[in-house]
């Protein structure tokens, strides 16, 4: 930063720290920051975003900012007991999915048996260009009988890395090979009943090494505009969960103004 956004950067850590903004408090819009601070908009939106980076500040809204509030605690209570499981048993089993009874018994409530749906562990990687566009596949999915988009991804397979299955995911069915990827989040897709972990990869830059090679899976592959995205979702065509989450990172990182892969 120049000595303009520097002393700008102080200015805002300084009225944070001696009080002026309260924990909790929102910061003046950024066109009065802009004024009583003397400074443009990009080179204001750079050190907010640099304070961003840091936890001093956070984003509220659409180009609103506060002081984050330190007494809310996210630490995870200590006096809440699991759920015991007396035993298991399976009612079907092939190599795609496994489905069991599980008996559970939560704390003060009477045992009973909670079907569980077993799934393969599975990679998913958004790629991003230097245009801001992410790399995707227009596809056909005949459980829910629609189309949409979605990003490259699938099966981790034995003895294989999530890392290396996001790669060859990418590659096979689009084309291209991404530069680099780095791992965002492993979340479960539906908690609830259903066990397959979800790891998330982002990156940025891709080389193209030639077509798809899992024609199965391949669609029309196209780079979207991530400026496109929430018209999509809006409109429905975004396909899977790994999906949405994905986006949703890149499009926070985008308005952060922070790098998408910042949070990997």
């Amino acid at each position: 930063m120049g000595p303009k956004s520097e002393r700008v950067y102080r200015t805002i850590r300084e009225w944070i720290a001696t009080g002026k903004y309260s924990p909790g408090s929102k910061l003046p819009s950024e066109r009065a920051l802009s004024e009583e601070l003397e400074i443009g908009r990009t080179a204001l939106r750079q050190v907010l975003a640099k304070l961003v980076t840091e936890g001093v500040v956070e984003v509220h809204g659409r180009s609103s900012y506060r002081v984050p509030d330190r007494s809310v605690t996210i630490e995870a209570p200590a006096d809440v007991e699991p759920w015991q499981i007396h035993g298991e048993r399976t009612l079907y089993d092939n190599r795609w999915v496994t489905l069991s009874l599980v008996d559970v018994e939560p704390p003060g409530v009477e045992r009973f048996e909670h079907h569980v749906v077993k799934l393969h562990h599975v990679a998913i990687a958004a790629v991003v260009d230097d245009r801001d566009r992410v790399l995707m596949m227009w596809r056909y999915r005949f459980v829910p009988d629609a189309f949409g988009w979605e990003l490259p991804g699938g099966i981790v397979d034995p003895g294989e890395e999530p890392l290396q299955t996001a790669f060859r995911e990418v590659e096979e069915e689009t084309g291209w090979r991404p530069s680099a990827l780095e791992h965002l989040v492993t979340y479960q897709p539906m908690v609830g009943m259903v066990d397959s972990p979800h790891e998330i990869f982002i990156g940025r830059g891709a080389k193209l090494v030639g077509e798809p090679t899992d024609l199965e899976e391949a669609g029309h592959i196209a780079w979207v505009p991530l400026s496109d995205i929430p018209g999509l979702m809006a409109r429905g065509e975004l396909m899977g969960s790994g999906t949405l989450v994905a986006l949703l990172h890149l499009l926070g990182s985008r308005r952060a103004g922070t790098s998408p892969t910042s949070a990997a």
